[in-house]
């Protein structure tokens, strides 16, 4: 049988990635062909994504595909990170580039939701944990801070929709990036119209939803011809980057929980339905959407983010790579000093290392010193914030937690793999690194009727993909490290 063809296009919130998959006999092959740098621009004072260069980048990710590789892909997905959306006018055309999630525009915003709806009812109604930069209160910041924008708008695409839109002319919500915000009913996977209509935001802005593994259009004619390739489909993969990198995950048993280890840090398991009790929302979870009509029940942790922002500052004096770092934290002194990674000082610092450095200070720890002090600080943070959300899991969990799976770039980070199996006393697997682009490729494999679902998504990752085991290690050290890390929280919350 000849082997399916496919194109992932898999943005974060720093770069872009295209990634080639070829199927066949149950693996699947992955080539990276293109990377490219997403950085948010500023306009008038605001972050925004700067989707023209997006698309020129998906274009000339195509062009290669097709002059370099020889290649036309059978099929193209495309997934981004969640909550944010670009808002079109009645023929069409973007109002203006949408506001990146980092931007201070909802600063206020929540708590003028909460005044509307109270906090509980919201989540109540949603399932989805309380982040300044939800869609929902991105949304109302809009309607109430930008009036006339807000008067032209007759669409809402969230940032995939919005380029598959933008490439096939059809428009609709995908699932699971619909469900990072704060505006769908997670057990009727449904829009909640009555949330808007209580704020006084339209609710007519919101597109049809549709579920991963659907076609959602075909490239156009004119984009077609101007890259000299066939009309090939698009297809709505699990759209949100997590959904697709948690149905990358090489399980095939039951009882374990997931961390996809990147810029964030998801953390969670996955369920039939929704987890909504007065547990999950005073430990603040969020049920959002996956494949086949899963939950996931997770929290979000800032990630690699704070290593990724010292480095920027680091950079700028000498290039230090993130290996060499990983050498002098494994050296560096443990558990010198200890920080709430979530805390909202290290949301977006003008000098990362400087925040950290404060932190320590407010909270009478000794400040690091070394680049190996301050990535050993962060890991050994990260792994203690994942032990703390561990705790909170079991106690909401249908399940036992026995496992735990870590995919993502972070999975090839051997240090903080080892400390996460130390923190939390659980085996980790590590690996895919690429489960986002492997989730989103494999979603096309089932679109086009070569795999029935999940379980057999899953099955073809584990045939394709090496993963390495960490086993806990030095239970009692971290042990006191972990009751340490508690009593910093407690008496320095965010």
């Amino acid at each position: 049988m000849a082997a399916f063809s496919c194109l992932a296009i898999d943005l974060g919130a720093g770069s872009g990635r295209a990634i080639l998959g070829s199927y066949s006999n149950g693996r699947i092959e992955t080539t990276e062909i293109h990377r490219f740098p997403n950085e948010p621009i500023t306009v008038h004072g605001h972050l925004r994504w700067n989707t023209h260069e997006l698309l020129n980048e998906i274009r000339r990710s195509l062009k290669i595909c097709n002059q370099i590789h020889r290649q036309v892909p059978e099929s193209m997905g495309i997934d981004t990170w969640g909550v944010d959306f670009a808002l079109l006018d009645s023929t069409g055309e973007i109002l203006e580039q949408p506001f990146a999630y980092r931007d201070r525009l909802t600063e206020t915003a929540m708590a003028e939701v909460f005044s509307k709806i109270p906090a509980k009812k919201l989540y109540e109604l949603t399932g989805i944990q309380f982040m300044p930069f939800n869609s929902l209160f991105q949304f109302w910041a809009i309607k109430t801070r930008f009036q006339t924008l807000m008067a032209r708008a007759d669409r809402l695409l969230f940032m995939p929709d919005y380029l598959t839109y933008k490439l096939t002319g059809e428009s609709y919500s995908e699932y699971t990036i619909a469900s990072t915000s704060q505006m769908l009913d997670p057990a009727e996977r449904r829009w909640m119209p009555d949330i808007l209509m209580k704020l006084g935001l339209p609710t007519d802005l919101l597109q049809d939803i549709i579920f991963p593994g659907t076609q959602a259009g075909i490239l156009t004619h004119s984009i077609a011809g101007e890259l000299g390739i066939p009309q090939i489909p698009l297809i709505a993969v699990a759209a949100h980057d997590t959904a697709s990198a948690i149905a990358a995950i090489p399980a095939t048993e039951k009882n374990w929980a997931y961390i996809s280890s990147g810029t964030w840090s998801l953390m969670g398991i996955e369920t039939d339905q929704p987890v909504v009790n007065p547990q999950s929302f005073r430990m603040s979870f969020t049920n959002e959407g996956g494949v086949d009509g899963k939950i996931r029940l997770l929290k979000n942790i800032t990630g690699l983010w704070l290593l990724n922002e010292c480095k920027k500052t680091w950079d700028a004096q000498s290039q230090t790579g993130y290996e060499a770092l990983i050498r002098l934290a494994a050296k560096a002194r443990p558990f010198r000093s200890l920080i709430d990674p979530d805390h909202p000082s290290f949301m977006n610092p003008e000098n990362m290392v400087g925040a950290i450095s404060g932190y320590c200070e407010t909270t009478k720890q000794p400040k690091p010193i070394s680049q190996g002090d301050f990535t050993r600080t962060i890991l050994e943070s990260l792994a203690l914030k994942y032990r703390y959300t561990l705790d909170q899991l079991r106690e909401i969990s249908p399940h036992p937690i026995e496992k735990l799976h870590v995919i993502g770039g972070g999975s090839q980070n051997s240090l903080l793999c080892q400390f996460t199996a130390n923190a939390t006393q659980l085996p980790v697997v590590a690996g895919p690194a690429e489960g986002t682009a492997m989730g989103n490729l494999l979603v096309q494999v089932m679109a086009a009727g070569e795999l029935s679902g999940l379980e057999e998504i899953r099955c073809t990752v584990k045939n394709s993909v090496k993963t390495t085991l960490y086993e806990p290690e030095d239970e009692s050290s971290w042990n006191e490290a972990y009751l340490r890390f508690k009593n910093i929280l407690a008496n320095h919350p965010e």
